[in-house]
């Protein structure tokens, strides 16, 4: 209960303390010409009698009626509640104009830049010096008593000019270390954004290139038993494929569920040259004849072998499913600066089975495979069917 009474006493003295600063300034001014304070600058009075304290409520009320509008004329202000003050230095000798001094420079400190604060400084550090000098000079006080008149003054504004400048660059580090933890934010938000993407894409292609195309290929073997003449043996070479293929996309949804739900595990075994003949193998069984040649393919990498074993996958199955039948040449060459991956389909046709909707997907992402490892790489039409062909250079090491 007492924190939140304090906590609502704070904000609300935070919302008015641009009168409630000035108001109270006010009343102390009256408090102290009550007490009888006046000629506290006696050395400095030019008045041959001693006047009513009450007298310096003319300089002191003004002043806090300037105070009133500091935040928005910070200079205009201080300039003019100065003159207040030295007129009343030379006369009355009150010390409201000087309390009001006192906050509107802290005030004008606290807002002015660095050039601003600079400026501020010298006036200061010169306005002691020629205190010093008119006591020293103007009055009848001893060197050692105008040194210690300007001693005083320097460390009063002094001190308060230090106060507002060393507050106003704290306020500054807290911004600029706000900005920073937003920024930071920022980048974390976006590298979540980007790493959520990238496993959003590798979850695509698993998906097209693993499970899609053994679904596919159950598909495919089935409507071949299909289409034709009941025959045992076809028909159970049809059942194993087909099996074999679901048992291969039962494994890699598996596999991917697992990274899914427990972060561990890979998603689908790599593609290496060993699978190469398996899978010529299977777009072989799904119809297709294939001729294979690889030539001169060595120490390519991981990241190359991988991507040139998918590019031959991916075009034999859209050559089942878009032209089964087919004749198919699929060649794997390689050069001292890079290796080329052709594989050109002739003849067949388009099985019934073949599923729409996911048209350009695995071209599209076998060119954006190539081109991350700087590679180039088309598919279209040719006479008398389809070509896909890559080149992708070789890893360069140091």
């Amino acid at each position: 209960m007492h924190e939140q009474v304090e906590g609502g006493f704070g904000a609300w003295y935070r919302r008015h303390r641009w009168w409630a600063d000035p108001l109270g300034m006010a009343l102390l001014s009256v408090v102290m010409a009550w007490f009888g304070f006046r000629g506290i600058w006696g050395p400095f009075s030019i008045l041959q009698e001693p006047v009513s304290p009450w007298w310096s409520l003319a300089l002191a009320l003004p002043a806090c009626a300037l105070a009133l509008v500091k935040r928005r004329l910070p200079v205009t202000v201080l300039v003019l509640v100065t003159l207040l003050f030295v007129v009343d230095l030379v006369t009355v000798g009150g010390i409201g104009t000087l309390v009001v001094l006192l906050d509107v420079l802290w005030t004008a400190s606290f807002l002015a830049g660095p050039q601003g604060r600079r400026v501020l400084l010298i006036v200061l550090g010169l306005s002691t010096v020629v205190l010093f000098l008119a006591a020293w000079l103007f009055t009848d006080v001893s060197l050692a008593v105008a040194f210690l008149i300007g001693v005083q003054f320097g460390a009063i504004f002094g001190t308060d000019y230090w106060w507002a400048v060393a507050v106003s660059q704290a306020h500054e580090l807290a911004e600029l270390h706000r900005q920073r933890a937003e920024a930071a934010a920022a980048v974390a938000e976006r590298d979540r954004a980007e790493a959520v993407q990238r496993e959003r894409e590798t979850m695509a292609r698993e998906l097209h290139d693993v499970v899609a195309g053994h679904v596919m290929a159950m598909a495919i073997r089935a409507e071949a038993a299909l289409s034709t003449a009941p025959d045992r043996t076809a028909d159970r070479e049809a059942l194993q494929a087909v099996r074999d293929a679901g048992l291969d996309a039962h494994g890699a949804l598996r596999s991917m569920i697992s990274v899914l739900r427990r972060g561990d595990g890979t998603l689908a075994p790599t593609p290496r040259w060993a699978d190469l003949g398996a899978i010529v193998q299977e777009a072989e069984r799904g119809g297709l004849v294939v001729r294979l040649v690889v030539d001169d393919v060595d120490d390519l990498g991981a990241a190359r072998e991988q991507a040139v074993i998918r590019i031959v996958r991916e075009a034999l199955n859209n050559c089942v499913r878009h032209a089964s039948g087919a004749d198919v040449e699929v060649g794997i060459r390689g050069s001292s600066a890079e290796v080329r991956v052709e594989v050109r389909s002739r003849g067949g046709v388009a099985s019934r089975a073949a599923v729409h909707g996911d048209e350009g997907w695995g071209l599209q992402m076998l060119r954006e495979r190539v081109g991350a490892l700087g590679g180039v790489f088309a598919a279209g039409p040719v006479a008398g069917g389809w070509s896909v062909h890559a080149r992708i250079p070789r890893e360069v090491t140091a």
